[in-house]
């Protein structure tokens, strides 16, 4: 079965009737819900927020957050940005609460520095990945996405991005555009292995006096109901514990550090750490 981003792409794809045809359906409606829901547990927020809802589209994650009212303030108050102006005018119709804007995140997070507590995202950052024309480059759209959404938050707020990821080439293009942006990054995966599995990207903006964790992304997580958290930092600190300094081994697990942190690495040879003889 082909997916909607393969075909065309967001904003002539939600024309006024398959936005009409998504936002009716109760199915949709119930798997949204459960993924704000689950989005604003990883978010933690305990005090009303000014949240950022990227791809809010007809506005169904938006209510969720109109309803929730936390133990300090008031609800939270949203502002929604979409591609899609079908989408945006269901939203409209439907009187939501929060404020919307029509925009595209891929040219960017078009909102002053620290405007927002906190960002949410359901099931719409994988439309970055793909190219219309030959002169779109999918790592540049998520470069502007992230460069301007790790602006747009406070020091210490927390982005929950719900998201499809075609492969897995996809999911480490998505998250290394992220920690290139300087966010502290970590995905979450719900129900792995099966059909109802979900990926969410945790991101952290630094850390807050508080919190003492740096933007340590397993403190956000780490605690909560079902939750394993799969330190790979840790591994491979291990792992290079015996390792000599300047060898083949030591060389490799350097590389596979800055790969994760999204540099650009040469690629490997028969002559990687090999020795050289001095030359008189």
């Amino acid at each position: 079965m082909s997916r909607p981003e393969d075909i065309l792409p967001p904003d002539l794809h939600y024309n006024d009737t398959e936005a009409r045809k998504y936002t009716t359906s109760s199915r949709i409606q119930n798997i949204q819900a459960s993924m704000t829901h689950r989005a604003l547990e990883l978010l933690n927020l305990d005090k009303s927020s000014m949240i950022l809802d990227i791809g809010c589209g007809s506005g169904l994650s938006g209510e969720i957050l109109s309803s929730i009212e936390p133990s300090e303030g008031g609800p939270h108050i949203w502002v929604g940005m979409d591609i899609s102006a079908s989408m945006l005018d269901i939203a409209l119709q439907r009187d939501v609460e929060g404020d919307l804007m029509l925009a595209d995140i891929g040219q960017g997070v078009p909102f002053r520095a620290g405007s927002f507590d906190a960002a949410i995202s359901i099931s719409a950052i994988q439309w970055l990945c793909n190219a219309e024309s030959s002169d779109v480059s999918p790592i540049g759209r998520l470069s502007r996405f992230f460069n301007g959404l790790y602006a747009s938050l406070k020091r210490g707020g927390r982005a929950v991005c719900q998201f499809y990821p075609k492969n897995e080439q996809q999911r480490t293009m998505i998250s290394s555009a992220a920690i290139k942006a300087g966010f502290g990054a970590g995905i979450l995966e719900d129900d792995p292995g099966t059909k109802s599995g979900k990926l969410y990207l945790v991101l952290t903006v630094g850390g807050s006096a508080e919190e003492g964790n740096g933007g340590d992304i397993t403190g956000v997580v780490r605690g909560l109901e079902g939750v394993d958290v799969l330190d790979a930092r840790r591994k491979h600190k291990e792992k290079g514990r015996d390792i000599k300094k300047g060898s083949k081994a030591w060389i490799m697990n350097k590389k596979e550090q800055m790969e994760r942190k999204g540099k650009v690495v040469k690629q490997s040879s028969k002559y990687t750490g090999r020795k050289r003889n001095i030359a008189f």
